[in-house]
């Protein structure tokens, strides 16, 4: 159940499209909202007391994002960009070097996966996937599926290079990325001891050489 101040407050205003951002406004929001859906679940954050912490009016936080959903996608959106490696991304990856490509893409997808906040996002969704339907699309959209995409069209351009053969780059992409969902990534959700940073080098290599070695075209 949402926070009295946010069932009072009037419809937000829809995003202002084409206005200018402030970087450092928009960073000490994402920051504030960060650990206040991190404390409190979607449902019961209140934009009132994120707009506190960040040290802006709700009215700007709405200007921005739009809505809190569209604050809570904002977060999943600047976390993905780490893993495809910020604007140019996985776009400006050598399609003529796909194991390095492959190697800091999911050396980025692992660190992501084994962080808390990124677990304790997992633990929450999972326990109120019914309850927090717009919630759990934002976080597939920006995450898993914008993910999965965005190495799809790598492993298209590295096939048409003719440096892997890629008959399906979606499915390789979503078969390569869920091999870092397993013994370590369920460890993790059930709070258990993790993996250490030697296993998760290991869990690299072996993930990459695997991949590399179904569909690597031989020289």
């Amino acid at each position: 159940m949402a926070q009295q101040d946010d069932e009072l407050a009037p419809a937000p205003p829809p995003p202002r499209r084409g206005r200018p951002r402030d970087p450092e406004r928009c960073r000490r929001i994402i920051e504030a909202a960060r650990k206040h859906f991190y404390a409190h679940g979607l449902e019961r954050a209140s934009v009132d007391a994120i707009a506190s912490e960040a040290g802006v009016s709700k009215m700007t936080i709405y200007s921005h994002f739009g809505s809190k959903e569209g604050l809570f996608e904002a977060i999943i959106e600047e976390r993905t960009e780490r893993v495809l490696g910020g604007a140019a991304g996985v776009e400006a990856m050598d399609p003529l070097q796909p194991r390095k490509a492959l190697l800091a893409v999911g050396e980025q997808f692992l660190a992501l996966t084994r962080e808390e906040h990124t677990l304790g996002k997992f633990r929450s969704l999972y326990g109120a996937a019914g309850a927090q339907p717009e919630a759990c699309r934002a976080f597939y959209r920006q995450g898993a599926e914008r993910l999965t995409g965005e190495l799809a069209a790598y492993l298209r351009r590295a096939n048409d290079a003719g440096t892997l053969k890629v008959t399906h780059p979606r499915l390789a992409a979503d078969l390569f990325l869920a091999m870092f969902l397993g013994d370590g990534h369920i460890r993790g959700l059930l709070m258990l001891e993790m993996p250490d940073a030697r296993a998760n080098k290991a869990l690299l290599r072996e993930a990459v050489r695997v991949f590399m070695a179904g569909y690597e075209v031989a020289g």
